[in-house]
């Protein structure tokens, strides 16, 4: 062999372990956060997609669930901003991410992180304890009519989040002023749960979800979906306010990221895994169970998606006063 030959060979052998060289996949223990209080729909929903993973052995790390709770979700996408570039961090996340964003109540959006899945959406539902005196949706839009501050909605998990702007359609759909309505945030629907229970506030705006099993104890009564059409299951006997006439459809969808900066075999990566997941039929019926449509898109149509909902939710929420970002301007 010829010395040309041999720094031939030379310069070729790095370019052939390149090529062989496995791709990537998590080698560390992987994080997948959640910015909602324990028990909340983000919660419920990022405990379930550790269960699947690891149940159908689609990961081979070692997963763990980490609450990062505060600032209406804020503080769960700034920890994982501090993760950049890093295939070992996972958050779930809501239109809240956005709607944060576009009221200025956070300073990161979703262009900050890298989508990598929607696996699911609910519908807004309003909610009443058994005892309280609101029996119908009327009941409920006839009270704001009169008087938007008469009420007390507790919604999750910050103001302008999609609970909160189904209570504000509602309002603007009845003529009120949605700027007098008396709205409590709380760090997770659950929390807003406990309080309606306890007879502190008046009437819960949350996720089918969140209020399923109160309703099916008989401690809380579900007066309206804000759907595009009636819910299943639990919820098939519940109207919505769009077939009494009212303008008022909200969905709670909820989303996979990862930190900004992940390159592209990290990101192939959990976007096959996300796809593999989303067509298991225990995840189905998971969905089917929780009152969740299966909503699925794939990394580039979720940062699509994304885009689009960015610019319906800015319109919104600047009509109902909330936009304050400079890029909601």
């Amino acid at each position: 062999m010829t010395a040309r030959d041999l720094c031939a060979l030379a310069l070729a052998l790095p370019l052939a372990c390149a090529a062989a060289a496995p791709a990537w996949r998590p080698d560390k223990p992987v994080e997948i956060i959640v910015n909602t209080s324990p028990g909340t729909g983000s919660d419920s929903t990022g405990r379930l997609i550790l269960r699947v993973l690891t149940e159908n052995k689609l990961i081979d790390a070692p997963a763990t669930v980490i609450n990062k709770v505060g600032g209406g979700g804020t503080i769960g996408l700034a920890y994982l901003n501090q993760h950049a570039g890093n295939g070992h961090y996972l958050m779930v996340t809501s239109p809240t991410m956005l709607t944060n964003h576009i009221s200025g109540k956070g300073a990161l959006n979703y262009t900050d992180t890298t989508p990598l899945a929607q696996l699911g959406s609910e519908s807004v539902v309003f909610a009443v304890r058994t005892e309280s005196p609101l029996k119908t949706p009327r009941d409920i839009a006839e009270r704001i009519r009169a008087d938007a501050s008469s009420l007390s909605f507790a919604i999750g998990n910050s103001v302008g989040s999609h609970n909160h702007i189904a209570v504000a359609l509602l309002a603007k759909a009845v003529g009120a002023n949605v700027r007098r309505l008396k709205v409590i945030p709380f760090n997770g629907s659950t929390e807003g749960i406990t309080a309606l229970l306890g007879g502190h506030l008046d009437v819960a705006a949350t996720p089918a979800g969140s209020i399923l099993t109160h309703l099916q104890a008989g401690r809380a009564r579900v007066l309206a979906a804000a759907s595009e059409q009636r819910l299943g299951g639990a919820f098939a006997n519940v109207p919505t306010w769009k077939e009494l006439g009212f303008a008022v459809v909200a969905t709670n969808w909820r989303s996979v990221v990862g930190p900004k900066g992940l390159n592209d075999e990290q990101a192939r990566y959990w976007d096959e895994v996300f796809a593999k997941l989303a067509r298991l039929p225990a995840w189905k019926q998971e969905l089917q169970a929780k009152s969740e449509e299966d909503s699925y898109l794939n990394a580039r149509d979720t940062r699509r998606y994304m885009a689009a909902q960015y610019t319906e939710l800015t319109a919104i929420l600047t009509d109902l006063g909330l936009a304050k970002s400079a890029d909601a301007k």
